[in-house]
């Protein structure tokens, strides 16, 4: 049987592919979506913010952040912040392809998803600074409890794709990029 990698890097844009596309948003940031198998299903890692934080405070996102250097390769950037906020080693990550990027809305970030696959059972460092909790949650679970909600953010009410599991709603950039993945990996949660 073809290892998580083989399976997942056909079903991904290649980095190159993904850093390609223009976005609209003025800062360029990078997350890492990192994904293992355990009891036979597939997990995603999420961090769940402090809700002391000034912007997207107590939200669901994926660990990340922006291009500190203009240069630097984005890829670099997603796993330079998961290794800051999560402490996910950079060599415990096997990057194996990237998601459309999307941007924000409120922020004016272009955010470039990349894929990585990791080891299950990973002690987490969470970044006191920014990160509440550390969440490692099921894809069949969150693609199961997908829906189209009315939320209202800062008096404004909009509808939205959330996703709910384990109690925890993720919406805006997060769900766009779980949207993303969960269907192009989709031969591989069945």
């Amino acid at each position: 049987m073809a290892s998580l990698s083989e399976q997942l890097s056909p079903l991904l844009l290649s980095p190159e592919e993904a850093a390609a596309r223009d976005v609209r948003g003025r800062i360029d940031a990078a997350v890492l979506v990192p994904l293992y198998v355990a009891d036979g299903e597939l997990h995603a890692v999420f961090t769940r913010r402090r809700h002391d934080l000034r912007r997207h405070a107590g939200e669901i996102s994926f660990p990340g952040g922006r291009q500190d250097i203009e240069e630097e390769d984005l890829r670099d950037t997603a796993l330079r912040e998961a290794e800051e906020e999560i402490g996910l080693p950079k060599d415990a990550v096997e990057i194996v392809g990237a998601l459309t990027p999307t941007p924000t809305v409120m922020t004016n970030y272009a955010i470039y998803p990349f894929v990585g696959v990791i080891e299950p059972g990973h002690r987490w460092l969470p970044s006191a600074a920014e990160v509440a909790e550390v969440l490692e949650l099921s894809l069949p679970a969150l693609r199961d409890r997908h829906e189209r909600k009315r939320l209202v953010r800062r008096g404004v009410p909009f509808r939205t794709d959330v996703y709910t599991a384990d109690g925890e709603v993720i919406w805006g950039a997060t769900a766009r990029i779980l949207t993303d993945l969960l269907e192009r990996v989709a031969p591989v949660l069945a």
